[in-house]
Order: structure tokens, then C-alpha cells, then sequence
């Protein structure tokens, strides 16, 4: 059935009308979908050097437009994905780590649900807003063993939101946040105790099949991890094609806004839970017809996730609420430009259980710098990628590999200060903070980072501005551990991936 307000964007599209705010009489549904762990360059249209592994995605970057240099705040789950829906950075919004916060500022579903929208989600709820027993106005469970990787019933699940919605004559914000490619992998062992091997992918890679990643050495156990994770964005895949097709048969395809994000990067070492270029970089990707050109690539601006709810807010007609951190970017859809994206800055905080090794980051499209105020050369930096195969494969190798056990050792260890040139070292393997060719580089961004931190009041400045104090860093840290200890202690946290 075809509602009202996809006849009235039909008649638009028919008359030629293209004005970008034509869609103020009839508010556009937003449907939000996120995958989990998925690098930008898993996907085809992001230059993924493995075969065919998101044809939906692919289909979907050439109905509208894709950001060639976009990225999230933060590396990990609940901290990044609350950055969409507050429109903050995570040490301004509160969620630095995985843990409960009472916003004193909107949320996203608040605003939407106030000018009549019809708020939904299925999938990472408790990682989606500051609380996690948060109202949406409807939690979508798909029932049964293993069936969040069922793409047929996911879709059906989708599909009965949105006619709920048109019955109820709502538009609709509809969040479908989908776990793969995340631990455990499709083909893991540990995968068979939760179901999540009974609904495989369209296709499964096989080691031969799949290109390892240069920021990992290619090793056997390595090459099998990559495997089953190349396998799971291919069902992520699927399932992104089942929801699209529900839309579809809604009829509000017309009128509808879809927004299509990874929370980060893949969930190897290096990526996941760092501030890497890798780590942050996100397919992201709006189609909406009438306004989005088709098969549009912006490769000339940098955006970032503090960006997503003044952007959403603005493609609904609606005020932006103050102390917003990031700015719309709906210019940039309409094929416009816009002054001032040249870089985004990114922070890391704490992994799940309140363990902190706190990193701050500014990228440009050439540059990344890297700030890393815990490094003291004894403190081990704990990843989430610490319990994948990979970095236990690449730990075993080092035994007898000189190169992969310095590889392991300066993910461990790290230094306070890191400087890659990703259009000569894309994978982040040559750290040039002390090489004299960068001098004035590292100068400019040093400079752009201390001048962030201090609009910021970032305890970490003071690091920063002292490196070769030892008490300073001390006393850093103490306050970092003691935060933890304070939220851990508080009742707050959740165990969380």
C-alpha cells in the first residue's frame, strides 16, 4: 500500500518540482541502518580488494551518495553509537565507555517522537542512547535461536514496523542495527552455541579467497579469521537487501531517508578500539530520492558522526537544539559545498569494564595524528581485539618472527605520539612523528590538537604540553583509573561488547 505522503513526493518527482525543503508538507521517514565492525573498504564501492561481498550495498551507494572520507567519533560499540543520537562528542555527551548516563540534553528519538514521528529499533538497544532502558516507542524482537542473522526474518520484522506506522499515520525513524560482522564470526565454534552458523551468509569465503589486510601480516591464522569475518559482512549484506526490499514493498521508499553506517572498523587489531584510519573510517552512505543525485561520490569533504543528528534534524524541517557538537552537512547531499571539512577530530576512552588507555586523534585527508596520553612503556593497552584469533595468532608467530613480534609489541606499548601519511602508508605501518620531513606537520596538528583540547577542557592537555613529564603522565593516569573505579563502583556499568 502507498501512502499519502509517497503520492504527494510521486507527484513531485512527476512535475520536476526539486525544491529541498518540498518535503516540509510531508515529513520523510528516516530509516537508520548500521552494521557492526565493518571496515569502509569491505565494500565493493569503497574499493574492496575481495569479490562481490556487499552486492545490496553496492546497489545502494549508486541509488544516492556515498562520502568517500567520513568517519565516526570513537572505535567502539555504545560510545560510538550514541554520538549518532546526541549529537556529541562522547566526553561532552558522558558516554565515554559502556555504561548508563541521564542525558541533561536531547536525544535524537526525542526530538523526532516530538514532531510525531514513530521511533523504532531492533538490534544493539542498550548501545543506542545514553540509557539503556530508553523508550523507544517500539523494540523489535525477532524470536528463535540465531535468528538475528535470518535476513528473511529481519526484513519481515521491518516490514511490519512500517506498515504499523503508515496505520497509525506516523512517519517513521526506524534504527536496524545489524551484529555481523562482530564476534563470533559465522564458521567460529563459538558462533555454533548462540546459533549464529544456522543462517549462513549468500556466500562463504574460503582462505584462498580473501586478501588480509596490510596493517595484519599475513599468516594462516590470521587469513582464517579474515575468512569467516568477509563472510559475515557478506550476510551483514544480506540482511541490509531483505530490509531495503521491505521498504520497497511498503511503498514508502519514495519518501524515505536511508542512512547507511558501520559503528567502526573491523574487529582485528589495529582497527577496532583504536584511532587508526582504519578504525574510524565508515562507509557512509544517504539515498533519498529527489534530493540525493543518484550514484553521487563526495570525495572532496570530511564528515563525521557528530554531523548525523543536526543533518537528519534538518532533512525533517526540523530547529536544531543547542550545544550540538557537529553541524549538517545537507548541502553536501544536495551537491553543494560546504567551508570548513578538513578534518574531523576522534577519541577513544575505555573498553568494556571500565579498562582505560584514553587516545585522541585529528585526521585530514592525508594526515592522521595520533595522541596517546597512557603510553608509558609499561602499561598494556587493553583492546577488545585482545581475544580474536588474529592477535592471538600474530602473539604465537612473534615467538619466532622478529617483525610481527615488534608488530605485537607497539600494539601493547604504544608511544605518546603517532603521525601517518596514509596516502603514502594507508595501513598505518610507518610512524613518522620524529622523521624531520614531517617536522612542520607535526607542528601544525600538535598545535590543532592542544587548541581542541583546550575548548574542550580535556584533562589529557596537560600531558600534551608536558611530554617529558613523568609526574604529569603519573598523575593522569591515577585520575583515569580512578574514574573507572568511580563508574564501576557506581552501579552504572554494563557488560556490554
Amino acid at each position: 500500500m502507498i501512502g499519502k505522503m509517497n503520492l504527494f513526493v510521486k507527484a513531485l518527482l512527476i512535475t520536476g518540482i526539486s525544491s529541498s525543503f518540498a518535503w516540509a508538507a510531508a515529513p520523510p521517514n528516516v530509516l537508520f541502518i548500521t552494521v557492526d565492525d565493518m571496515n569502509a573498504d569491505s565494500l565493493g564501492v569503497f574499493g574492496c580488494p575481495v569479490k562481490n561481498t556487499t552486492p545490496h550495498l553496492d546497489q545502494l551507494a549508486g541509488q544516492g551518495i556515498r562520502f568517500e572520507h567520513a568517519h565516526v567519533q570513537v572505535a567502539n560499540c555504545t560510545p560510538s553509537r550514541n554520538v549518532f543520537q546526541t549529537g556529541r562528542y562522547p566526553h561532552n555527551s558522558g558516554v565515554e565507555g559502556f555504561y548508563d548516563v541521564e542525558p541533561d540534553y536531547p536525544i535524537l528519538p526525542d526530538l523526532l517522537k516530538a514532531k510525531g514521528y514513530r521511533t523504532g529499533i531492533w538490534g544493539k538497544v542498550a548501545d543506542s542512547t545514553p540509557r539503556s532502558n530508553y523508550a523507544w516507542d517500539q523494540v523489535i524482537h525477532i524470536a528463535g535461536k540465531g535468528m538475528s542473522k535470518n535476513a528473511e526474518a529481519v526484513g519481515k520484522a521491518a516490514l511490519k514496523f512500517i506498515e504499523e506506522s503508515q496505520n497509525e499515520g506516523k512517519p517513521f525513524y526506524l534504527v536496524m542495527n545489524i551484529t555481523d560482522p562482530h564476534h563470533p564470526l559465522f564458521g567460529t565454534k563459538a558462533s555454533g552455541k548462540s546459533g549464529y552458523n544456522l543462517f549462513p551468509p549468500s556466500h562463504i569465503y574460503t582462505p584462498d579467497e580473501v586478501v588480509v589486510p596490510g596493517f595484519l601480516p599475513d599468516i594462516p591464522g590470521v587469513r582464517e579469521e579474515v575468512a569467516r569475518y568477509y563472510s559475515s559482512v557478506r550476510r551483514a549484506d544480506d540482511i541490509v537487501g531483505s530490509i531495503l526490499r521491505a521498504l520497497e514493498q511498503s511503498g514508502e521508499a519514495a519518501n524515505t531517508i536511508v542512512i547507511f553506517i558501520s559503528d567502526h572498523g573491523m574487529p582485528f587489531p589495529f582497527a577496532k578500539t583504536n584511532l587508526y584510519h582504519h578504525s574510524t573510517r565508515t562507509p557512509w552512505m544517504v539515498r533519498f530520492p529527489g534530493v540525493v543525485k543518484a550514484g553521487s561520490v563526495d570525495a572532496a569533504h570530511m564528515i563525521s558522526a557528530i554531523d548525523f543528528m543536526p543533518t537528519v534534524l534538518e532533512l525533517c524541517d526540523m530547529d536544531l537544539p543547542e550545544g550540538l557538537d557537529g553541524r549538517s552537512f545537507l548541502p553536501l547531499l544536495k551537491g553543494e559545498k560546504q567551508s570548513g571539512r578538513e578534518k574531523v577530530f576522534t577519541e577513544y576512552h575505555e573498553n568494556a569494564g571500565g579498562i582505560r588507555n584514553p587516545m585522541r586523534a585529528i585526521e585530514t585527508k592525508r594526515f592522521g595524528y595520533i595522541f596517546n596520553p597512557w603510553s608509558d612503556g609499561k602499561r598494556l593497552f587493553k583492546s577488545a581485539t585482545l581475544h580474536s584469533e588474529s592477535y592471538k595468532a600474530m602473539k604465537k608467530a612473534g615467538a619466532t618472527d622478529e617483525e610481527i613480534a615488534a608488530r605485537v609489541e607497539f600494539f601493547n606499548h604504544r608511544v605518546v605520539e603517532e603521525l601517518y601519511d596514509y596516502e603514502k602508508d594507508p595501513d598505518a605501518l610507518n610512524n613518522v612523528i620524529d622523521n624531520p620531513e614531517y617536522a612542520d606537520v607535526v607542528k601544525r596538528m600538535r598545535k590543532e590538537m592542544e587548541t581542541f583540547m583546550e575548548q574542550e577542557n580535556d584533562p589529557a592537555l596537560a600531558v600534551l604540553k608536558h611530554p617529558d613529564s613523568a609526574e604529569i603522565q603519573k598523575a593522569f593516569i591515577r585520575n583515569q583509573e580512578a574514574k573507572s573505579q568511580e563508574v564501576n563502583n557506581s552501579g552504572l556499568g554494563r557488560k556490554r561488547k
